[in-house]
Order: structure tokens, then C-alpha cells, then sequence
């Protein structure tokens, strides 16, 4: 096999294994020589998708006919994931931000992480038919006991007072991490929420590989990186107050807040604990949609 498959193949290596040859070019004439040939520099590009559950186009449209027939009888339809984890710190963080000239934000020249120092763990609640959003900021390890916490939360904050007479609420969400369908824990820690509200929890997993149509991602998340471009997230007080900032065109607000408990992994869940679960599986695909009943007190 060619070792050009295995080199950097920029114009300053290609001039080189020209002169090699007895050309005498420069780098700036194999990029013209390049361009007028078709080439361009070109990045990767995400098309090509893991094997396609049977199931997927089926599961959008039994998601999008429940949220559908939620929120025409007034029940809230909440989409919901965890962000990726931030470094707190004088860190570079992406993006640009308008400075005077010459006036850069300075920070750390490198990203090793302060072991005493905790990353930023922000749990995100979307709200589809409001446009409005709830994060929890956690100092932990991302579990299903602080993901439902964090929908518990948002449930007392801004959920109860928007949705008085709810008895039911759908939740969107992926298939694996906290909330995953597999998680024991998860299922256990949302039967207790529904026993708390009295609601009936109706879930809706997104297949494998399409987190990315989790529309807390793309109506959400998206804006909350938008706003702190180019800021180093230097303290967890910094990343609650940019992610409570957002504003867009269309109206979305978003509050956020700390969760500093702390939050064990491996929690195990038997089989007669999960028995317990009031646990009622949908005729289509029942290990994706699924409602959690509150048990009656």
C-alpha cells in the first residue's frame, strides 16, 4: 500500500516530495496547482450512519403522535438529556467573543483539569410546547438518581406552576447515559417521582444513534454554547449565570441551578425492587415507550 496514505499530504510535504523528484516548486505553486485541478481543502463530514433499527422511522412517528395528543389535552411533553461536562477554570473555551483589539481573554495554556476542581454537570429540561428550559447544574457523577432529580426539580420550579392540573407528562429522551432504557436505576428513581407528583410518567426513548433529533438538542443546548462562546467558564456561579442569559428570536428562557449532592455510581437495582416499579410498556417497541403509574397511597 502507498505510504501517501498514511502522510500528511499538505502542500508543504507535497513540494517536498516534488524537489525530491527534481521539481522545483514551492508549496504556494502545488496549491495552485491543487486548486486548478478541483481540490479544495476538505474536512470530515458525518453522513454515514451505524446500522438502522427496523424500528426508527416508526418510533419518530409514535413519539411525534404522543407529544401530539399531550399537548392537545394541555399535558406538558418535556425533552430532556445531559449536556456535555465543562471544565470549571481559567480554561479556553471555543468559539469568539468581541473584545477590544488587542485585549484577548487570557487564559490557563493548558486544559489538564484541577482534580479538585469539579467539571460542570448540566442536566437540561425542555420544555417543547413553552419554549422554556430548566437546568441543573450537578458537581457529580451523572446518574439517573440526578437526572430524575433534575426533572424533579424542574417539576417544582416551573412545571407544577405551568401545568396546575396535570395528571400525566411525557418525557423524550435517548436511548443510553442516565436515562437510558436499560437503566434499572432510572425506571426505580422515576417511580418514586410519580408517587411524589401523582402523575403518570409516559417515556419516549429515541432510537439508537439519533440523539441528535432530541429536540432539546438543537432548540436548547445549541443556544446555551451559542451564548458562552469564547468565555472561559471560570466558576459554577459564570456557567449558571450564561446558561440563565439565553435569549433567542423565538422567545426561549431558560433558569438554572446548582445541585451540589453528591451522587454514587454502580447503584444496583435488584429484580425485586424493579418488580415494584408500576411499570406499563406500550404495545409498540414497550422497552422504548413505556409510562411509570404512581402507586396508590
Amino acid at each position: 500500500m502507498s505510504p501517501l496514505r498514511w502522510t500528511s499530504k499538505s502542500t508543504g510535504h507535497l513540494a517536498e516530495a516534488l524537489r525530491q523528484r527534481g521539481h522545483q516548486v514551492s508549496w504556494k505553486t502545488v496549491a495552485r496547482m491543487l486548486a486548478a485541478r478541483g481540490y479544495s481543502l476538505q474536512a470530515n463530514r458525518k453522513t454515514k450512519e451505524d446500522e438502522i433499527h427496523q424500528d426508527r422511522d416508526r418510533q419518530f412517528a409514535h413519539i411525534n403522535e404522543q407529544a401530539r395528543a399531550f399537548q392537545k389535552d394541555g399535558q406538558p411533553v418535556i425533552s430532556v438529556d445531559t449536556k456535555k461536562k465543562e471544565l470549571i477554570g481559567e480554561y479556553k473555551n471555543g468559539g469568539q467573543e468581541w473584545q477590544p483589539k488587542g485585549h484577548p481573554e487570557h487564559v490557563s495554556d493548558h486544559d489538564f483539569p484541577d482534580p479538585e476542581v469539579p467539571k460542570a454537570v448540566p442536566y437540561g429540561i425542555y420544555d417543547i410546547a413553552a419554549n422554556q428550559g430548566w437546568v441543573t447544574v450537578g458537581t457529580d457523577h451523572d446518574t439517573p438518581e440526578f437526572a430524575v432529580n433534575a426533572i424533579r426539580t424542574w417539576w417544582q420550579q416551573m412545571g407544577h406552576p405551568m401545568y396546575p392540573n396535570a395528571t400525566r407528562l411525557m418525557v423524550t429522551a435517548d436511548c443510553g447515559g442516565s436515562n437510558g432504557y436499560r437503566a434499572r436505576a432510572w425506571k426505580l428513581n422515576l417511580q418514586a417521582l410519580a408517587d411524589e407528583t401523582g402523575l403518570v410518567i409516559s417515556i419516549c426513548h429515541f432510537p439508537p444513534g439519533t440523539s441528535k433529533w432530541n429536540q432539546i438538542e438543537h432548540r436548547m443546548f445549541c443556544h446555551i454554547t451559542q451564548n458562552w462562546r469564547g468565555r472561559p467558564l471560570v466558576s459554577l456561579e459564570v456557567v449558571i449565570s450564561l446558561i440563565g442569559a439565553v435569549t433567542t428570536r423565538k422567545g426561549l428562557k431558560i433558569r438554572a441551578a446548582l445541585d451540589p449532592a453528591k451522587y454514587d455510581l454502580g447503584k444496583k437495582v435488584s429484580d425485586k425492587d424493579l418488580a415494584e416499579v408500576r411499570i406499563e410498556q406500550s404495545e409498540f417497541q414497550g422497552a422504548w415507550n413505556y409510562s411509570i403509574l404512581p402507586k396508590a397511597k
